[in-house]
């Protein structure tokens, strides 16, 4: 089954312009991604998506492959749609070009879920939330499970709600948080493009709602951790410091 992972890549960021060109360690940002992602063995192919010149002659440069986009694209997930239309592929992994930790084997997690479970066609990784870290941060996103491990909502807000402790978190780790890394059945996700926005999409500003309120089946894989995505240039220059410590 050929499954062709696509890392969506811009140069634009508020908190972070031209981030995945970021070079201090020697190698462009998005190559240390893109070559995490190949080391995925269940991973036949691998793409960076992107509609700026300037992020495709990097990629360019250090051998790997990039297709350009338009640049009119909503969100990532429209850009990684687009060029899986041009694709002969099953599987389609949607891979985030700021984690350039990102642990090989939690892509093979997600695509060996899709493998086999043949009802759904969209998986997600979640894991236990960091000790430390607050559950009730909005920006850290849950994910409620039903019995078959498949989503039941995701949400900014706490959930499940601790009731009878009055909304107070003892234990981070009862909490499940959500990662941004998606694998699609390829016909499934062009389709997913063309659906429109939903209503609690609009509210929480979490696309994967959309999936949910239309019906549809979402697979989630339980790993031990996250990745450590860049989202500053105080991020990067701690994965800088981490790199050469290593």
């Amino acid at each position: 089954m050929k499954t062709v992972a696509i890392i969506p890549a811009r140069y634009a960021s508020t908190r972070f312009p031209g981030k995945p060109l970021a070079r201090e360690t020697g190698k462009f940002l998005i190559q240390h991604v893109y070559e995490h992602v190949c080391r995925a063995s269940l991973i036949s192919e691998v793409i960076v998506a992107t509609d700026d010149r300037r992020i495709a002659e990097a990629v360019e440069s250090f051998g790997g492959r990039v297709a350009m986009t338009r640049e009119d694209h909503p969100s990532g997930t429209d850009r990684v749609a687009e060029v899986a239309a041009g694709l002969d592929a099953e599987i389609i992994v949607n891979v985030q070009g700021d984690e350039p930790e990102i642990d090989p084997d939690h892509i093979n997690r997600l695509i060996a879920l899709l493998t086999t479970d043949q009802d759904v066609p969209i998986a997600t990784l979640a894991c236990p939330f960091p000790n430390g870290s607050d559950p009730n941060d909005p920006n850290a996103v849950k994910v409620v499970l039903d019995g078959q491990g498949r989503a039941l909502y995701f949400s900014r807000a706490l959930v499940p709600y601790p009731r009878d402790e009055e909304g107070k978190v003892d234990d981070s780790e009862s909490w499940r948080l959500h990662l941004g890394l998606y694998a699609y059945r390829r016909d499934f996700l062009l389709q997913l493009a063309k659906l429109p926005p939903t209503p609690l999409e609009q509210r929480e500003k979490l696309e994967q709602l959309r999936v949910l309120e239309h019906g549809y089946a979402i697979g989630v894989a339980v790993v031990d951790r996250a990745a450590i995505g860049i989202d500053t240039p105080e991020d990067y220059e701690a994965f800088v410091r981490r790199i050469r410590d290593r």
